[in-house]
């Protein structure tokens, strides 16, 4: 009787377990699907697909697209290089594109998620090749999505190739045990990929490769090449100290590939080995615990997003507007110092404690000033440059280099500044055209501003604004322009971002000293000299430096 007692409780406990299974599906219904932010909240790093599936978590709303496309539609009628998009003169071809039509398509897109939409709008404004006009949701750009494998341009034996950075484990180990560890987790050996020549990458030849994320991935300058060297991993300043950066190949700051497949030969190897490599995601935002506080803390608008009227401030609280022409770097959050090995290891001069950073190399008779940024301190920028040339002449230095790698531009007037104050001349007004777009709105600002007698503590518009180049606002600058004007109400007014990002615009247009009737951003000048970085010189300033002194100043 026993026996058949359990027996009945078996299949009792079988149609109860049958049953169950039955109806979760059904409960499954209603209930509210599992969070995929909670996964990655709190971490540093984190897996691309668990980062994609937080970011694409976010269903697609269509007054989030009106807002940010009628804000961009609006933006761009202060844009200066519109109409040369339409037919862009060689060899910028690759840039060519009809701004109003393609902002149409976007807004006739079916898209599943809002990281769809905005990154849809982000490769739109990335392929501009303008990195004083872009659209950065900050939803999906505070991520830097890292390949342990940053790539260099380097000659070997007299032959140009593709390689893993050689210094790539002690730079990339500087990111931590949460980083290496994940890969020591899945098994993958990242370090024995250091140096190693890539033979193929995603099944193309690496070079046509590298031309491929400098058309799709790294924008920010309409000159080609100068893309093609931001795909390589460099040397550069990020706030004041020597740093490297990863390269738009193996650190794009938005989240897309898991993997990346590459073929190589590992040093100390003649065999080519096809190796699937993994991408870690590195978080660069605001904390969160879940979706809604993943939104709130990044993809929402905040108190920065948007303008405000300045004459609701102290006059005297108030700085005076200076132009900028900066470009916008993600992954310059991302600072990771350049490995000891290869910082300089010559005389440092005064001058050298902000973003310039001058030496006297070891022939006491050749000066370097990289100049690291053209932003920052505006008025420390000028003393550092008269200290370290004081210093230089006080050492009777006789030859004067200048590295300007990764600086990404900064205050026009500080380029200005440089420029004459090393050749001696008067410090003033550099003798160029440059033009704003004189749309309708524009011309209501202008008005507005004279009318309310407003200098330039209050608007860019003023005729005392440094006019030395190409000039960029944000958006916050420019619905500043527009609320401190009073004209917010203006038909061709933009709204006010719903979302935290910022559309950036080219506003002002210098035009060449040759033709001014040509932009100085369409003035391609080749280089006097090319040289080939090495393993001793590509991330290592002073052997480029010394190189460089030797094959220019003999």
């Amino acid at each position: 009787m026993r026996v058949k007692a359990e027996s009945g409780e078996k299949d009792i406990m079988r149609a109860f377990f049958a049953l169950c299974g039955a109806l979760l599906p059904l409960l499954a219904v209603g209930a509210p699907p599992a969070d995929p932010c909670v996964k990655v909240a709190g971490k540093t790093f984190a897996a691309p697909t668990d980062v994609l599936a937080c970011q694409k978590s976010f269903p697609f709303n269509e007054t989030l697209r009106q807002n940010v496309l009628t804000n961009m539609e609006r933006v761009f009628d202060f844009f200066t290089f519109e109409d040369y998009y339409l037919k862009s003169p060689p060899p910028f071809q690759e840039s060519t594109v009809n701004i109003r039509e393609t902002l149409a398509k976007i807004n006739n897109t079916h898209f599943k998620t809002d990281y769809d939409f905005n990154i849809a709008i982000y490769d739109f404004t990335t392929q501009l090749n303008d990195g004083h006009t872009r659209w950065f949701p900050d939803c999906y750009t505070l991520y830097q999505n890292i390949l342990p494998a940053p790539v260099v341009n380097i000659e070997v034996d007299g032959v140009q190739g593709v390689f893993v950075a050689p210094d790539s484990v002690e730079f990339l180990s500087q990111l931590g045990d949460e980083f290496t560890s994940f890969f020591d987790d899945l098994g993958f050996d990242w370090k024995r990929l250091a140096g190693a020549k890539v033979v193929e990458i995603e099944g193309r030849d690496p070079y046509d490769y590298v031309d491929f994320i400098a058309k799709t991935v790294s924008g920010n300058y309409l000159d080609h090449g100068v893309r093609v060297n931001s795909v390589f991993s460099s040397y550069r300043v990020s706030g004041t100290n020597f740093s490297q950066r990863i390269g738009d190949l193996a650190g794009p700051t938005v989240v897309r590939q898991t993997s990346l497949h590459m073929k190589l030969i590992p040093v100390h190897s003649r065999a080519v080995e096809s190796v699937d490599i993994p991408f870690l995601a590195n978080y660069l935002g605001l904390p969160f615990t879940d979706g809604p506080s993943f939104w709130a803390a990044n993809c929402a608008a905040n108190d920065l997003t948007n303008g405000v009227d300045l004459k609701g401030f102290r006059v005297q609280d108030l700085p005076r507007k200076l132009a900028k022409a900066e470009i916008i770097d993600k992954s310059g959050g991302n600072g990771i110092n350049l490995p000891p090995p290869f910082l300089p290891n010559t005389t440092s001069v005064p001058g050298s404690e902000g973003v310039i950073k001058s030496f006297i190399l070891p022939d006491n008779k050749t000066g370097v000033m990289f100049l690291g940024s053209f932003a920052g301190d505006f008025d420390r920028f000028q003393a550092d440059v008269v200290a370290a040339i004081s210093a230089f002449q006080k050492a009777k230095v006789s030859q004067l280099l200048l590295d300007l790698t990764n600086n990404g531009g900064g205050f026009v007037c500080l380029g200005q500044f440089l420029h004459q104050y090393l050749s001696g001349s008067q410090i003033g007004y550099p003798g160029f055209v440059s033009t704003n777009r004189a749309n309708p709105l524009a011309q209501t600002i202008v008005a507005a501003d004279i009318d309310l007698g407003l200098d330039a503590r209050f608007t860019f518009y003023t005729a005392d604004n440094c006019m030395a180049g190409n000039q960029v606002l944000e958006w916050t600058d420019l619905d500043t322009e527009i609320k401190t004007a009073g004209v917010k109400d203006d038909p061709h007014a933009p709204p006010d971002l719903l979302v935290s990002g910022n559309f950036r615009h080219n506003w002002r247009t210098a035009w060449s000293f040759f033709d001014e009737n040509v932009p100085i951003a369409y003035e391609s000048e080749l280089p006097t000299f090319r040289f080939n970085y090495t393993a001793e010189t590509y991330n290592k300033p002073q052997a480029l430096w010394e190189f460089a002194a030797k094959q220019l100043f003999g």
